[in-house]
């Protein structure tokens, strides 16, 4: 997962919502999201390749949703897969200290990543850096997290902060086809306003749109997690090939369990 666009008790009917684009290679395999037959309680896709999920939600409410940060000056290639965090706290029974410590314990074993995790019905969630091993806490607002910290103010954030913002003030109703619009802008940064993370520049301005469309690698998934005021859970997803055209949807509902 590489950009996520969070309200926090924002609207008026849904306290939560998180609107999500996953950007990978094309050719790594990848299964849509479903309840793993495993493990009836976690709603996610699957990293067919490691095994993990880039983001989850559990049927009592616990939720998780992965970015990595880009840094090739830290990439070490023997790190272990960084999805399996998220099915570590979506499957755990750990609180937020105990996770968190193992986080700060473990956090030279991945590369650089953001965990968006917490418990939806108690309205905590926090972020975890791996690099500056800062914990943040979201508080109501409204928030944007990339290949950097949290609130970064990238042009590609700040854009999508901005219609996120827009459309709680004006939709009452849900929209999700609004929603998707907002995970599907393909605007790119101008050249003086691109950030310099280490890669060629012409990757910079590829990566600066909240929708990345490329031959090899893009945006593969666009995924909408919306929680109502009674704890009722809405997930939608749309799969991409590397034409940016959906390949196939998919839309969950349920409420959290008591």
């Amino acid at each position: 997962m590489c950009i996520l666009f969070i309200a926090v008790n924002q609207h008026p009917k849904y306290p939560l919502i998180i609107a999500a684009n996953r950007d990978e290679f094309h050719q790594r395999p990848t299964q849509s999201s479903r309840f793993w037959p495993e493990c009836e309680n976690l709603l996610a896709g699957r990293d067919v390749k490691a095994g993990g999920t880039w983001m989850g939600v559990t049927r009592n409410g616990r939720i998780a949703a992965l970015t990595n940060i880009r840094d090739p000056k830290r990439q070490n290639d023997q790190a272990k897969s960084r999805g399996e965090l998220t099915v570590n706290y979506l499957l755990g029974n750990s609180g937020y200290s105990d996770f968190a410590q193992q986080l700060q314990n473990t956090a030279d074993d991945y590369n650089g990543y953001n965990l968006l995790y917490g418990d939806i019905k108690r309205g905590q969630l926090q972020v975890f850096n791996n690099h500056s091993l800062q914990l943040q806490t979201l508080k109501n607002g409204y928030y944007g997290l990339s290949n950097a910290s949290l609130n970064t103010p990238w042009p590609k954030i700040e854009r999508g902060k901005l219609a996120l913002a827009d459309y709680c003030e004006t939709h009452k109703e849900l929209n999700i086809e609004a929603l998707f619009a907002l995970l599907g802008d393909q605007t790119k940064a101008e050249d003086h306003l691109l950030p310099d993370t280490g890669v060629p520049s012409e990757w910079e301005k590829q990566l600066s749109s909240i929708f990345i469309q490329g031959e090899q690698y893009g945006t593969r998934t666009s995924t909408l997690l919306i929680v109502d005021q009674h704890s009722h859970v809405n997930w939608y997803e749309r799969n991409f090939n590397a034409s940016a055209i959906v390949e196939n949807e998919a839309a969950y509902e349920f409420s959290l369990e008591s």
